[in-house]
């Protein structure tokens, strides 16, 4: 496939995997994950940037310590070399979309 062109809004919401790769392309991987209530990703660092955009349900950023509340139209930017972790603080599904830059 050359690109990716589809409503990643509706996947997003519609998925139930934990961490499903949608699209990987040279410089960059589009992912769509759901966080089972109180399930989080896990503290990481990556060198590489890496944005989230949540879909569905609330929860918690983790920047470098910093806690943030989330929910359905935040955006969370993490710039390399950050120490990060999403966690669903909720009863329901965390879902969520990211974008890594490169994969």
């Amino acid at each position: 496939m050359h690109g990716f062109v589809k409503n990643i809004e509706t996947i997003a919401v519609n998925n139930h995997d934990f961490c499903h790769v949608l699209y990987t392309a040279k410089h960059c991987q589009l992912v769509v994950m759901a966080l089972k209530p109180q399930e989080e990703i896990g503290a990481e660092v990556h060198q590489l940037d890496q944005f989230f955009k949540v879909e569905e349900g609330t929860g918690e950023a983790v920047l470098d310590g910093v806690t943030t509340p989330i929910s359905a139209g935040f955006a969370v930017l993490v710039p390399a070399g950050t120490k990060h972790n999403i966690i669903n603080t909720s009863q329901s599904p965390l879902k969520l979309y990211t974008l890594y830059a490169p994969p």
